[in-house]
C-alpha cells in the first residue's frame, strides 16, 4: 500500500474536497483522483460519496481515515527525526481576530522570530464560527477565539483565561469623570466598534439586545489600534478588551467608563483540534505563544 495514496487521502477528507487536497499537495486534480481510486481498489471499498459534485466520506472511509491519519502522523515524525538540525523549522497557520492577530504582530513577532528563524507563520482573520469551520476542515494548526467560552470534545483547549472589556473614550470626553453611569447615558453618544458579528462583539449585541437596547455605530473596523487612535482624538466611545486599551489607559489619553449596570463574559483561548499531530514546530510555538499571551 502506497503511504502517498493515504496522505493524499487524508487531505481530500480533511478538506473535503479533491480539488483542496490537489492544490495543497500541489498535484493535478486527475492525480488526485487517480490516487484515490487507486486506494478504494487496493482496500475493496468505496472511500467517499460522490453525489453532484459534493464528496461525503462513507462508514468504511471515516474508520480509514481514522488509521491514515496516524500513518500520517508517524510518518511525519519519523522524518522530523531523522534530521538532525538542531534549528526547528516548519510553518504554522494561525486564525485570529483582527485584535489578536495586531497583538502577536507588533508585540511579539520579532521575538519569535529571533528565537525560531526557521519557522514561518500564516496569519488569517475569522469570526469564530468560520475559525472553527476552518480547524475542522484542517485548514489552520491553530486558532485563538476572543468569544464566549468554548468547549468541545473535538478540540484541545491549549491555554485560556478571561479577558476584561470596558467602554472607553478620550480621557478629554465630558464622561471621563461621571460615575455609576448607565448604559443607556451613553447610547446617544457616537460609537466606533469593531465589526458586527465578530467574536466579542457579537456578544456585546447580543447582550445590548437583552436589554431591549441596540447601538448603530458611526464606524466599524476590525483594526482596534485605529479605534484607539480615534478615540484619543476626541471622537466617541468603544468597548474594547483591556489588553487593546490598557496601555493608552495607564499613558491617560483613555479611560475607562465606569458603567455599572453592563457586563460580559469574554474569553482568549487557543484551541487545536484533537487529532493535530503535534510536531517539533508547532509544540515550539504552543510554548512560546502560552507563555507571552497568557502572562501577562
Amino acid at each position: 500500500m502506497e503511504i502517498r495514496n493515504l496522505i493524499t487521502f487524508v487531505h481530500v477528507a480533511e478538506l473535503n474536497s479533491f480539488t483542496k487536497a490537489a492544490q495543497s499537495l500541489g498535484y493535478s486534480q486527475s492525480t488526485v483522483s487517480f490516487q484515490i481510486k487507486q486506494l478504494e481498489t487496493e482496500l475493496d471499498c468505496m472511500l467517499f460519496e460522490r453525489i453532484n459534485h459534493t464528496i461525503s466520506l462513507t462508514e468504511k472511509g471515516r474508520e480509514v481515515l481514522a488509521y491514515a491519519q496516524k500513518i500520517r502522523h508517524l510518518t511525519d515524525e519519523f522524518k522530523q527525526n531523522l534530521n538532525n538540525s538542531l534549528e526547528i523549522s516548519g510553518h504554522i497557520h494561525i486564525v485570529t481576530p483582527d485584535s489578536i492577530c495586531e497583538m502577536m504582530m507588533t508585540q511579539n513577532y520579532s521575538d519569535f522570530y529571533k528565537h525560531y528563524p526557521k519557522i514561518s507563520l500564516k496569519f488569517s482573520t475569522a469570526d469564530t464560527d468560520d475559525m472553527f469551520r476552518i480547524l475542522n476542515h484542517n485548514e489552520a494548526d491553530v486558532i485563538f477565539t476572543l468569544d464566549s467560552h468554548v468547549y468541545h470534545q473535538d478540540y484541545i483547549i491549549a491555554k485560556e483565561e478571561r479577558i476584561s472589556t470596558h467602554f472607553v473614550t478620550s480621557s478629554l470626553s465630558p464622561l471621563a469623570k461621571k460615575k455609576n453611569l448607565s448604559i443607556r447615558d451613553i447610547l446617544e453618544y457616537p460609537f466606533i466598534l469593531t465589526e458586527k458579528k465578530m467574536g466579542y462583539r457579537r456578544i456585546f449585541d447580543e447582550t445590548l439586545a437583552k436589554m431591549s437596547l441596540n447601538i448603530q455605530p458611526v464606524l466599524e473596523i476590525g483594526r482596534t489600534d485605529l479605534i484607539t487612535t480615534s478615540l484619543e482624538k476626541g471622537v466617541g466611545i468603544s468597548f474594547l478588551p483591556d489588553f487593546v486599551t490598557e496601555k493608552k489607559v495607564a499613558e491617560g489619553t483613555l479611560i475607562y467608563l465606569d458603567i455599572v449596570d453592563f457586563e460580559i463574559d469574554i474569553w482568549k483561548q487557543l484551541i487545536y483540534h484533537r487529532n493535530k499531530w503535534i510536531s517539533k514546530h508547532f509544540h515550539a510555538f504552543l510554548q512560546y505563544v502560552m507563555e507571552k499571551e497568557f502572562s501577562k
